[in-house]
């Protein structure tokens, strides 16, 4: 098998030369997700500061093994790594690349992703959960394994499920139903969320979201665990339903995991479409979001331009409610053209409305806004113009 030796971050790699990355492949190396990498080494950096031990993380579908190398050589808090793969060629990558950049806190295996996290119950600071596709079929043993206190990071790249191209792989998946929407990228990212938190109800374990995103092909969450029935129970109560008119684009957010929901729209009357259970509470916590920024401004990585604004912008809408309006879409609605979007920003503010930029789209922003009001303020900035 040709091989070449790359470099990123801090570390030297060894990959397989393919024309194609594919999941049927034995062992690659995608440079797609470098920014993902990148994002990980800052956010387990944080989260390191915020314990007062040194850190054990599991890398649970290691590859290349070039994610786990650099949480032990980059990160000073972590002080081992088990980098996890079921295929053989990938672990003999793994360990080649181990001793490429002359590390002993690297501990390699063979093992199915589900039986080694049962295994190693209670070993593990950090589970770090990046498939191919859905992470649905391992969360479970990662909720049984985590320790109370730790951190689990999960990446989803079957968005055409969580985005409602196809509705029954995510009801199968998921246990919710995805909306096809324009905000269907947060909504994705909000079922992924509420399936991870329901998982880990299961274990009388809670998380509390810390960042996420969805970028390109995947999406991604970092949350901190904690334990304890009753604390548990009160986090559940983020969960609920997004109740979408395709009609007149209003949007409402019940709470619950089994509330009454009309299914007429409370403005228009048109037919109202709903999606979840997901998660309705924060995605973002807005210090751990500010000292990634810090830290990546120390990294000196490739991807730190691209890093840092999406960092920023997730900074801007980390209080901003459910959901988010494309602009060109609801001026679509109103039959007009768009006028600016920062304008339509400056009339929200002045009207003493919440408004922000989200990272889920450019065109689209995030207010405390309903629909009439947002439409009434695009009427008038067309009628100014005239």
């Amino acid at each position: 098998m040709e091989s070449k030796v790359i470099n990123e971050g801090k570390v030297s790699i060894k990959v397989p030369e393919y024309e194609k990355i594919s999941s049927k492949a034995p062992v690659f190396y995608n440079p797609v997700m470098e920014l993902n990498r990148d994002l990980s080494v800052a956010a387990l950096t944080v989260f390191s500061e915020t314990v007062d031990h040194n850190i054990t993380v599991c890398d649970t579908f290691g590859g290349t093994g070039i994610r786990g190398i650099r949480y032990v050589k980059e990160i000073e808090g972590v002080e081992k790594a088990v980098v996890n793969d079921l295929n053989p060629v990938a672990v003999e990558f793994a360990k080649e690349n181990v001793n490429l950049n002359g590390l002993k806190g690297v501990d390699v295996r063979n093992e199915d992703a589900n039986i080694i996290l049962r295994k190693c119950k209670g070993q593990f600071d950090v589970v770090d959960l990046d498939p191919f596709g859905t992470p649905s079929y391992f969360v479970d043993s990662a909720a049984h394994s985590i320790r109370s206190g730790g951190m689990i990071c999960v990446t989803a790249t079957d968005t055409s499920a969580l985005c409602g191209t196809y509705t029954e792989p995510c009801i199968r998946k998921y246990s919710a139903v995805p909306l096809k929407t324009e905000y269907c990228h947060e909504n994705g990212l909000r079922i992924l969320a509420g399936f991870v938190a329901r998982t880990f109800a299961k274990y009388k374990k809670f998380i509390e979201i810390k960042f996420s995103h969805s970028t390109e092909h995947y999406m991604r969450i970092y949350a901190t665990v904690g334990k304890g029935g009753e604390n548990t129970d009160n986090s559940l109560k983020a969960l609920g339903y997004i109740a979408h008119c395709r009609d007149c684009m209003n949007r409402m957010v019940i709470k619950g995991l089994a509330p009454i929901i009309s299914d007429k729209c409370p403005i228009c009357g048109g037919d109202i479409l709903i999606g979840g259970p997901l998660w309705c509470g924060d995605m973002y916590d807005p210090e751990f979001v500010s000292s990634m920024i810090e830290n990546f401004k120390k990294l000196e990585l490739n991807t730190e331009p691209a890093a840092i604004k999406l960092l920023e912008t997730c900074l801007s809408e980390s209080r901003a409610p459910v959901s988010f309006y494309e602009i060109h879409k609801v001026c679509k609605n109103l039959k007009i053209g768009a006028p600016p979007l920062q304008k339509i920003m400056d009339q929200l503010k002045d009207g003493g409305y919440f408004v922000s930029k989200t990272h889920f789209s450019p065109t689209s922003l995030k207010t405390d806004a309903g629909i009439i009001e947002l439409k009434k303020i695009i009427l008038n900035l067309k009628s100014d113009q005239k």
